[in-house]
């Protein structure tokens, strides 16, 4: 069985938005102001939060994390989808289809947007993608050791060139596994689903 460690990251719920919906949340031309890098090249979290509502609750300050982006959308977790009220829709990054939208709220103006729960996935270079034999789209099992071990099944590859390898948990994820970002989880790339 080939293994591979990798970094593990429990990413709290998030929003990637569009350059039409800035403009519509925060005013025309509003560039969004960098708070902290995170450990994607180019990415961050903003300075700026904005308001999440749902049909039964809503989340007063969610985090947007930049840079801005081709489509807009939300990333929750699973329990994030139960108290706003909305089912959840599991889908990797960028895939929005049938999600549903919810009102996300700004300084300027409001706008509706699809939530997902992100697939769990590791994202990795082209270039450990190759000397660690992972494709793109491939599905791998990951182990988490410790006092609540478990292995995560079907986690997605995602290959990119500037991706650093890390291993993407919602918090839901995180919390049920124990880990917490920084821990290390083993990755089991030979096996039959």
């Amino acid at each position: 069985m080939n293994t591979i460690k990798v970094i593990v990251e429990v990413s709290a719920r998030h929003i990637h938005l569009s350059r039409r919906d800035i403009n519509r949340l925060f005013g025309r031309g509003y560039q969004l102001q960098v708070k902290n890098s995170i450990s994607q090249t180019g990415q961050f979290a903003t300075v700026e939060t904005v308001g999440l509502k749902g049909p039964k609750n809503e989340f007063k300050k969610i985090r947007i994390v930049g840079p801005e982006r081709k489509k807009s959308q939300i990333e929750l977790a699973v329990t994030d989808c139960f108290y706003l009220g909305i089912k959840p829709v599991y889908h990797i990054s960028g895939d929005t289809k049938g999600a549903p939208k919810l009102e996300i709220i700004g300084p300027k103006g409001s706008v509706k947007i699809p939530a997902i729960v992100p697939l769990r996935h590791i994202h990795i270079s082209d270039q450990e993608a190759k000397k660690y034999g992972l494709k793109n789209k491939q599905k791998v099992k990951v182990k988490i050791s410790g006092q609540r071990a478990v292995i995560f099944d079907k986690v997605v590859v995602r290959v990119h060139p500037t991706f650093r390898f890390r291993l993407h948990l919602e918090t839901d994820e995180g919390n049920a596994a124990g880990v917490k970002t920084g821990d290390k989880g083993l990755v089991i790339k030979n096996f039959k689903l």
